[in-house]
């Protein structure tokens, strides 16, 4: 048990360290366009990317599939890029007459999450391993892990969804402008790291 709380731990502080920001940066622009009466599409939404990363980490970690880690590193800022600008497209619900609860032309989201989600999972992957080292049961290990990403990564939703109540409903900001501010600064926090990632600049040269 204290070896499954030391990787549930370590699953925890791995998706939250503000160093490692980038999957940060991902779960933010997959919720910019929710609000927390939207709380079950979100729920939907992470599940999505959940099941996506869940399979690849396991898959990677097990050593079931091998792939270019630089190549990874790249991805991922795209992935984030990607959802931030699909963000630009945006239009609030209540302004076009759609019934509360009913967002049209979203599910692709959830397509979009899965998706992207395998990509991250193996990113996760990269660190898990490099814990693991040559330990016989990872198993373990991996399924407290993953258990720990889950718990952080529903920490930054609701701190997100709780942050966005209180800018839209209390404040009465603007829910196109908070959508367009958060997902403005995550693509661009997203397109430095793409250009000053260093298998990109060994392509172009």
């Amino acid at each position: 048990m204290d070896d499954f709380l030391i990787y549930l731990r370590l699953g925890f502080d791995h998706i939250t360290d503000p160093r490692g920001y980038d999957h940060i940066l991902f779960v933010i622009a997959l919720c910019a366009v929710y609000t927390l009466q939207e709380w079950r599409q979100v729920l939907i939404l992470v599940t999505a990317f959940t099941i996506g990363h869940s399979i690849t980490l396991a898959l990677a970690t097990l050593q079931l599939i091998h792939y270019e880690t630089a190549l990874v590193e790249l991805l991922i800022p795209i992935t984030i890029l990607v959802t931030a600008i699909s963000n630009f497209f945006f239009r609030d619900k209540k302004k076009r007459g759609f019934p509360s609860g009913k967002l049209p032309g979203r599910s692709w989201r959830y397509g979009l999450a899965l998706s992207f989600g395998l990509i991250h999972g193996m990113g996760f992957s990269n660190y898990l391993r490099s814990l693991l080292g040559r330990e016989a049961d990872i198993i373990e290990p991996l399924l407290a892990f993953n258990i720990g990403l889950e718990i952080g990564q529903l920490v930054i939703v609701t701190l997100i969804l709780l942050i966005a109540y209180g800018l839209l409903d209390i404040l009465k900001t603007s829910r196109l402008r908070w959508t367009l501010i958060v997902s403005g600064i995550v693509a661009g926090m997203a397109l430095s790291l793409i250009i000053n990632n260093a298998y990109l600049s060994d392509l172009i040269k």
